[in-house]
């Protein structure tokens, strides 16, 4: 798997940040961790590999919008 850095609105390194994996077009988002029990339990069919990160709208508009 090859990735490539779309972009992030984080400054001195820090989260969130996009990545497109180049073989297959779909996007890699690295952010902070959803953690908090009572979110947790609203998300839907969550499978035991599945993790969740929160990243701003903003980030997903300006550096992968949809072509």
């Amino acid at each position: 798997m090859t990735l490539r850095f779309l972009g992030t609105t984080s400054e001195h390194g820090n989260c969130p940040t996009l990545y497109e994996i180049v073989e297959t077009g779909d996007i890699v988002v690295q952010g902070d961790l959803l953690t908090d029990p009572e979110h947790l339990a609203q998300l839907r069919d969550v499978s035991e590999h599945e993790g969740f990160v929160v990243i701003p709208r903003g980030l997903l508009t300006r550096f992968a919008p949809e072509e």
